[in-house]
């Protein structure tokens, strides 16, 4: 005999399975696009867009704050320091680990990535009223403070 659930867990409505099917989906197209106009995929535009925001940072502090495994991290570095878009700097503090920053060619990367991600965004949320997009905000910030995500601090604070 085995232990049944008083209720069966249907996937097409729970929350942690539609987030991550959603974030999936909204991921590759976004995805498909950077690859065709820029030649880079998700980790190597989070890494720019990290560094544009806030300027020059640790690989273990872009890792920490994009939620990106280090390897992930480590690869996209590599991958855009071999494009020439960003560039190491010692940490004079701890030899171990290296102060990252965009490079001119980086920043104007940065440049024409921030127009498409925008519009990408505002691709998904055409047609909803300024009302609904208020409160999915506090939602979604909301269930980042509930799954231990501060989304109101740079990285660097």
């Amino acid at each position: 005999m085995t232990d049944t659930p008083a209720e069966p867990l249907a996937l097409s409505r729970f929350l942690p399975y539609r987030l991550n099917v959603l974030a999936h989906v909204v991921a590759g197209g976004l995805d498909r696009i950077y690859t065709e106009r820029f030649g880079f995929g998700i980790p190597e535009w989070r890494l720019i867009a990290t560094l544009g925001e806030f300027g020059p940072m640790t690989a273990r502090d872009i890792g920490a704050h994009s939620q990106m495994h280090k390897t992930k991290v480590s690869r996209a570095v590599a991958t855009l320091e071999e494009r020439t878009l960003l560039v190491r700097r010692p940490n004079e503090r701890d030899r171990r680990e290296a102060f990252l920053s965009l490079t001119e060619k980086g920043l104007s990367t940065y440049a024409m990535i921030v127009p498409t991600a925008l519009e990408y965004s505002q691709k998904l949320t055409a047609g909803l009223p300024e009302a609904d997009l208020a409160a999915f905000e506090r939602i979604i910030a909301h269930l980042m403070e509930r799954a231990g995500i501060d989304s109101t601090d740079s990285p660097n604070d």
